[in-house]
Formats: structure tokens, sequence, C-alpha cells
């Protein structure tokens, strides 16, 4: 009897390393069809999965509290594992280089616990090649194990949208990979347990690795494209988004928008590319330069603050400006890599130290890794600029009677600034609004 045949009838149980946006809801859809043992070593978030709350919010406390999932910050639970799934983060460093502590942390954990006949399954997105010459010698050394002999290895990239309802791990083919045509198949059959739009058997690891790079790297490429149109026809005086609308008639037009590209993805996974092609002695041209138009927008956008507050004759170094949405993406509590925090730094050369608000934002996270206290809604008053950063659901319902009674009733003009146009803009060019978006 087979690995997956072992699972299927509770012999053995299969474990999910990092209980993040993608790791958990990974752990919750396997623990309605096998025995799973979910393990991280934050022993806080443990604790709350344990007690039925979802900080990620990406399946919500009622499917916690019921999930079948053995929650743990005990590594020596992964003993009890044959199948592992790991689904670290993998940030860059300030220098744009891959971090590759968490994984390299992940292989060394599960490295301690693996037992022969194991499948260890890396989730995490990296550059092809991580997985065999980085994440193998690792599990090797600290297990006493030989890779292809007493345990084997796959790759399967997540592509889990952090706080999309409808692309969910359930609808969204996913790619498996394994180091040999056995491993393969049992990668395959066991992903097929869950994934109901079924798997993709790539060639080979690092097929499957370079397959992931590339998803992200596409997506920050096109939003470059549409960001640099937003900043030349800004020149123009053209609005960007009715530029679009006309251009999306036509049935091979790509429909990306202008906006912030943060997160632990898009913004992220092309340095690993170009990390791993500068290792082999190319520099990359276009990707490169889509991440320094991506990098850039925080700043430009808070440049059109400042200058639409001289437009409006109100002193840049005593303005007061609200900022509503910090997180990365909207309806998303993650903060990881906003780009929000460029928009602020800008605004703190000026002297002006912005009021942010966020109630989907996992407050905590973000004091703890930018400093910054998000504030009450009740806060936002007698502003001089009011920047719409996040398209979140709470605020698309916003009014302009609501927004209105965010400003200085005293200002002749009031700068409001929607990033991702959610607003009408007609409603909103009026004598005494200077409305400005990508």
């Amino acid at each position: 009897m087979g690995l997956y045949e072992k699972l299927v009838n509770g012999e053995e149980k299969l474990s999910l390393v990092g209980l993040g946006y993608v790791g958990m809801p990974i752990a919750v859809a396997f623990g309605r069809k096998i025995n799973v043992i979910g393990y991280d070593l934050n022993e806080k978030k443990i604790g709350l999965y344990k007690s039925g709350i979802d900080p990620t919010r990406e399946v919500g406390d009622d499917v916690i509290k019921t999930a079948k999932v053995d929650f743990t910050a005990d590594e020596t639970k992964l003993r009890e594992a044959k199948f592992h799934i790991v689904a670290v983060p993998t940030p860059v460093n300030a220098d744009h280089t891959p971090d590759l502590t968490p994984v390299e942390g992940a292989s060394r954990t599960v490295g301690r616990n693996l037992t022969k006949g194991s499948i260890v399954v890396f989730e995490s997105t990296v550059y092809p090649g991580v997985t065999e010459e980085i994440c193998v010698p690792i599990m090797e050394k600290e297990s006493g194990l030989k890779c292809g002999v007493d345990f084997k290895v796959g790759y399967s990239p997540e592509r889990i949208n952090p706080g999309d309802k409808v692309h969910r791990l359930e609808t969204i083919v996913k790619i498996v990979s394994g180091m040999d045509e056995e491993t393969l198949d049992t990668i395959a059959k066991v992903y097929e347990l869950v994934v109901e739009a079924g798997v993709y058997r790539a060639e080979s690891i690092k097929v499957a690795e370079a397959a992931k790079v590339i998803e992200n790297s596409q997506r920050d490429i096109n939003i470059a494209f549409m960001n640099e149109l937003s900043i030349i026809f800004n020149k123009m005086g053209i609005d960007t988004k009715s530029v679009l609308e006309a251009a999306g008639t036509k049935w091979n037009f790509l429909k990306f928008f202008p906006g912030l590209v943060g997160g632990h993805c898009i913004g992220v996974d092309p340095y690993y590319l170009t990390y791993r092609a500068e290792m082999m002695g190319y520099h990359s041209q276009i990707i490169l330069a889509g991440r320094r138009i991506n990098d850039d927008m925080g700043k430009y956008v808070a440049e059109n603050v400042v200058k639409n507050l001289i437009r409006a004759d109100i002193p840049v170094k005593t303005a007061r400006v609200a900022i509503l949405g910090f997180t990365f993406k909207e309806n998303c509590p993650d903060t990881r890599n906003t780009k929000v925090i460029d928009i602020v730094h800008e605004l703190r050369e000026y002297g002006i130290e912005p009021v942010i608000v966020d109630e989907t934002a996992d407050a905590d996270e973000a004091n703890r890794l930018y400093g910054i206290t998000l504030a009450d809604r009740s806060e936002i008053r007698e502003v001089d600029a009011l920047i719409i950063a996040v398209a979140h659901e709470e605020f698309s319902h916003l009014d302009k009677t609501q927004i209105s009674g965010f400003f200085r009733p005293e200002n002749p003009k009031k700068v409001l600034v929607d990033i991702k146009g959610i607003l009408d803009r007609k409603e909103y060019q009026t004598e005494d609004y200077i409305y400005w978006r990508l």
C-alpha cells in the first residue's frame, strides 16, 4: 500500500508547516479529507486557531472552530506525519535580494523531524533550483537521511489569492511536480483530494518553480505599464481610467489597472527571478524596469498630494492629511510589504504626519512592522487632504456627504486623492474639490 492510500485510510498524516494566509486554508481543506497536523512556530497564532479565531480572515472563525486540524507549535508533532507541505513566506531583503531565511528555517525544522518514507512538498515561491539545491541539503543534514532513498521531495506553487473568495485553493488548477514519476504521481493524487479544478503535472521541480515566479512577474510588468501610462496621461490632463475603459472594448486588450504593487507575491517574486538570472550572468531589463516603476508609485502619489495642496493654497507643512487603507490590497488584513508606507514616508519628508485609518488591517502587525498606530475613523476630521489608498469594501460605500464631513469646512478647496478610482470622478470634479487619481 502506497503513501496516498495510507493517508486516505487514516494510517498516515499530512502536516502543514506555516499557517499563514496560504498554509492555513490548505490545512483546513485537507482536514476535511485526511488527518492533518497544522504547525506554526508562532505560539500566539496557534492559540488563536485553537480558540476558533481566524486572524487571516481567509476562511473565517466558524470554519476554524470546526476545522479538523491538529494545530500545534510543537515541532516534534511533525514526526507523526509522512507527507509534509511547507508554506512559509519568501520575502526580500532591503537590497531586494531573496531572503530565504524562512524557507531554510522550515527545512531545518522538517529535517529534524523527518522519518523514512516521507514526502516533502514546498509551496513557497522561490527561484528555480531552491528546492533541490538549498532545501534538500539542509533536510539531509538535519535528518541524517538521503533524499531519493529515505525521503522524496516535490514542489507545488501556491496560487491562493488572499482576500479573494472566488479564486480559492479548490477552484484554481494546481501545478504539481516531483523528483521522480512515482513521487509526482503520489503528490498529484494527494492534491486532487482537495483541488476540484484539477492538477497540472509539471515535467520537473525547476519547471514548476519557474512557472510560479513568472506568473507574478508577468502581472508586475503589466501593472508597471499601466502605472507608466498613468504618469504620462496625468501630464496630458487625460483621465487614465477613462482611457482604459475605452481601450478595454477591444476583445484582446488586457485589463490591467494602475496602482500600488505590494504584498508578498507580485511585489517580491520578480526579484527572485532577476536574482537567479544575475547569478547566471544575465542582467534583467524589462522585469527590473517594471519593478522600478512600481516601487516608485508611493512616492509619486505623495508628490501629487503635495502639488494639489499647493494648488489649493494650503500650507504644506501644517497640512492635515488622512489616509484610508493601509493593507497591501483590498479586503485583506495583510500589511506585509504594503506600499502605502511609501506614501507615509514621502509625506513625512514634507513635514506631514498623516492619520491612517484601516478597520480591515491587522493593527498589531502594522505597529510591529512599521511603527504605525492605526486611528479610528472618528479621528478623521478637519483634514486638508484625504487619500483613499486601498479599495476596501467599507470605503466604497462612502458618499459625498460623508467624505465632505472629513474636511475643514473653511477650506475653499478639498484635496481628494482616490488612488484606485473607486469614487465617481464626475461627482467630485466641482469647484470645491480637487480630485486626483492614478
